[in-house]
């Protein structure tokens, strides 16, 4: 694992024990973390992939619309934060490496260090149904 600051390392460790799926990026949006929870919706174990650079992850991990089209990246709030540094939220479909599409919910953050630099984003996200 490469050096972090501490702000990425205290996001990674309150990954690791929620019990809902969340994601982390460096500044440029390569894949430093997924927890447990995200790896069912993924299909993969983090432990299996390690970090993946974002032309890997964005191509394996397929993001598609309500019509299953494939949604642009400039639609998706990690995309969005990474762009902007501002928390964004969209629902949309994902379909795994396990060639399943599940609905979910995705809320992201930016994650800025005490001395004000950007150093990369979080996304939280959860399976939805629809009501």
């Amino acid at each position: 694992m490469a050096s972090y600051e501490i702000e990425i390392i205290l996001n990674r460790q309150l990954a690791d024990c929620l019990s809902i799926p969340v994601f982390i990026t460096d500044t440029t949006g390569n894949l430093i973390f997924y927890n447990d929870p995200a790896e069912m919706i993924l299909g993969t174990r983090f432990e299996e992939t390690g970090e993946m650079k974002v032309e890997t992850w964005s191509t394996i991990f397929k993001p598609l619309d309500d019509h299953k089209a494939p949604l642009p990246p400039e639609q998706l709030p990690l995309v969005k934060t990474l762009n902007d540094q501002h928390p964004h939220h969209k629902t949309f479909w994902i379909e795994s490496l396990k060639g399943t599409a599940e609905k979910i919910s995705v809320t992201s953050y930016p994650i800025i260090g005490r001395a004000g630099k950007f150093l990369g984003a979080v996304a939280i996200f959860w399976e939805t149904k629809d009501l």
